[in-house]
């Protein structure tokens, strides 16, 4: 019996192998290039008299962050392999304007692991790329529905609501569209997969999956699960 219905076992051990691998490099790479990026000298020191920390300690600290920092950049491409892999739903790749359309469903996406990984500034950049690419009368998206994806949202609470960001230069929001859309990522799962709590699922998964990857019971599902209360509710 697959672990989730709307994947393979296949599809879901390789894209989760491939982000453990990656989380891997990011932890060599910290450990190679640290000092070779500029560090702040002045939050250091506040680091280590706030945080109560040895030098020694602040470099494990800083080290583990840069790590993270670097891993965090895939997550979210992570996802958009994951939803890709649906039926009747195709993933777009790196560098282009949308990360995934549904044609049966006449959806495209733009997928942000977090709410905060796009600037204010650049939402509005975001916005016209979307408007573009489902209302220009040439192109292949016409009349679809467009979806700005946070996969993990400000609040802990599922929207699916109309993306009006400031847009600075005209110095007001952008128009009302009902075809540009900004969504939570659990909202956005249950709309690919057609499953309420498939994002949730994914998740209760992931422990299962990576213990047999690694051969290690490293992860305890009822811990990490607090976290995924607090970021959806």
């Amino acid at each position: 019996m697959a672990k989730l219905n709307w994947i393979s076992d296949e599809e879901l051990i390789k894209s989760v192998t491939g982000l453990l691998s990656v989380a891997r490099g990011a932890k060599t790479k910290a450990e190679k290039k640290f000092g070779k990026n500029v560090i702040d000298p002045f939050s250091a020191i506040f680091e280590m008299a706030g945080f109560e920390m040895s030098f020694t300690e602040w470099i494990e600290s800083e080290k583990e962050r840069q790590a993270q920092k670097t891993l965090q950049n895939f997550v979210g491409e992570f996802h958009q392999t994951l939803l890709g892999f649906c039926d009747g739903w195709s993933n777009m790749g790196k560098g282009k304007i949308i990360d995934l359309h549904s044609d049966e469903k006449k959806i495209v996406a733009e997928v942000k692991n977090k709410f905060n990984t796009i600037s204010g500034g650049k939402l509005a950049d975001l916005y016209w790329s979307l408007e573009s690419a489902v209302m220009n009368k040439t192109s292949i998206y016409k009349g679809f529905t467009s979806y700005y994806v946070s996969i993990i949202p400000k609040e802990p609470n599922r929207f699916n609501k109309l993306f009006t960001p400031s847009d600075k230069e005209k110095g007001q929001k952008c128009p009302n569209n009902e075809l540009i859309r900004h969504i939570d990522g659990a909202s956005f799962y249950s709309l690919v997969t057609g499953e309420n709590d498939a994002l949730e699922k994914l998740f209760d998964a992931l422990p299962v999956v990576i213990s047999e990857i690694t051969g290690r019971n490293i992860i305890d599902n009822r811990d990490v699960k607090r976290l995924f209360k607090l970021a959806y509710g």
